[in-house]
C-alpha cells in the first residue's frame, strides 16, 4: 500500500511541476494544488506505522507518530491561503 501512495505522490508531483511551467494562471494554480497534494500525500505516508494516535488505545511503541500528521493540516490551510491569493490576483 505504501509504494502505491509513494507513486501517488510522486505522479501529482510531477503533473504538478508540469502545470506550474505553463504559462496560463489558471495552469498555475492548478499545478501548485497538485504540489500540494503530493507534498500532503507524501507526509502522511511517512507518518502511517502503527496505530491511530489516540490517547488509551494501546501501548506507546506502537502508537503511530502524530506529527506528520499536524504538518499535513497545516499545509492543507496554507495552500488554502496561497490558492485564495492566488485566485484574488
Amino acid at each position: 500500500m505504501s509504494i502505491v501512495l509513494a507513486a501517488t505522490a510522486g505522479l501529482l508531483f510531477a503533473v504538478g511541476t508540469y502545470l506550474v511551467l505553463q504559462r496560463k494562471l489558471s495552469r498555475v494554480i492548478i499545478g501548485l494544488g497538485l504540489l500540494t497534494h503530493g507534498a500532503n500525500v507524501l507526509m502522511i505516508t511517512a507518518g502511517r506505522r502503527g496505530r491511530s494516535p489516540l490517547v488509551g488505545t494501546g501501548p506507546v511503541g506502537e502508537i503511530a507518530d502524530p506529527l506528520p500528521q499536524a504538518l499535513a493540516l497545516t499545509a492543507i490551510v496554507i495552500s488554502f491561503g496561497v490558492t485564495a491569493l492566488l485566485l484574488a490576483l
